[in-house]
C-alpha cells in the first residue's frame, strides 16, 4: 500500500486531470468510449476482450485520478 501511495505521489494533478480530459473521454463525437463502454457494462453486453481492454484503457486516468484523491483524504496509519 506504501509503493501505491509513493507512486501516486509522483503523478502530478495536473497530469491526471489532462489524461481524464484526453485519454478518458477520447473520442468525444458522437459519445466518449468511456461513456459507451460503461453504458455496455450496465447492460451486460461488455464482454468481447477487445472491449474490455478499450474500457480499461479509457478509464485508467480516473481510476488514478479516484485513488489518489482516496489516499489523499484517508490519513496514514
Amino acid at each position: 500500500m506504501e509503493q501505491l501511495s509513493q507512486l501516486l505521489d509522483q503523478i502530478p494533478w495536473s497530469l491526471l486531470i489532462i489524461a481524464c480530459l484526453t485519454l478518458g473521454l477520447a473520442p468525444f463525437v458522437p459519445e466518449p468510449h468511456i461513456w459507451e463502454k460503461l453504458k455496455m457494462l450496465a447492460a451486460g453486453t461488455l464482454v468481447r476482450p477487445l472491449d474490455i481492454f478499450d474500457f480499461l484503457l479509457h478509464a485508467t486516468p480516473f481510476i488514478l485520478a479516484a485513488l489518489k484523491l482516496a489516499m489523499m483524504l484517508v490519513p496514514a496509519k
